[in-house]
């Protein structure tokens, strides 16, 4: 793949780490457009994520997230001025990479980072919506222990990521400078346009 193909930054990583913050600000600095995936499934769903989990199941969910990143990544529409294709700043869901099949996609896309976070950071970021989040509620665990569960199941597949970001301690601000760097630092060129 040629690497000016398909300039695409997509955030990953677990939830609660910033992925739905920091991108879009990564895409105004960049000037891109952003897309966050977990909107699209609700939006191609007609009903929140956490609906589609309740009434259809966690396969549905992951079906209609496999064709929507699946979607994002293969998308052709091109910039005006270079001719290059469009584009965009990405956040999946936090169980997204674990499929190879979207894994497959992100890479083939462009530069995947995955942005982390400590499990007590996590545990104190999602303590009031924890109940909302399927994956959370899952077992009947205490938080923490069903974070630092799911984090264990998810290590190998957010260990791909061309590069990992902890949001841990500091600022959205010095967030977005390190993404920004670790996507220059893969070496993805983009016109002045796009830039």
């Amino acid at each position: 793949m040629e690497a000016q193909a398909t300039p695409k930054l997509i955030l990953t990583g677990f939830m609660a780490t910033g992925k739905s913050v920091v991108g879009p600000l990564v895409a105004r600095r960049l000037g891109w457009r952003f897309v966050d995936s977990d909107a699209e499934v609700a939006a191609r769903a007609g009903k929140s994520i956490a609906a589609v989990f309740a009434d259809e199941g966690e396969a549905r969910m992951r079906a209609l997230e496999r064709e929507v990143i699946a979607a994002l990544a293969r998308d052709r529409r091109r910039c005006a001025q270079c001719g290059r294709r469009r584009p965009a700043v990405i956040a999946t869901g936090g169980g997204a990479i674990v499929e190879e099949a979207n894994f497959a996609e992100m890479h083939a896309a462009g530069v995947v980072i995955c942005l982390s976070a400590r499990p007590e950071v996590i545990a104190r970021r999602v303590a009031r919506t924890a109940a909302r989040r399927p994956k959370l509620a899952e077992g009947g665990k205490p938080l923490l222990e069903r974070i630092n569960e799911l984090m264990a199941e998810r290590a190998s597949a957010y260990a791909r990521a061309d590069a990992t970001i902890d949001t841990s301690e500091i600022a959205i601000e010095a967030v977005v400078e390190r993404v920004l760097d670790a996507y220059a630092a893969h070496g993805r060129g983009r016109c002045n346009l796009c830039a």
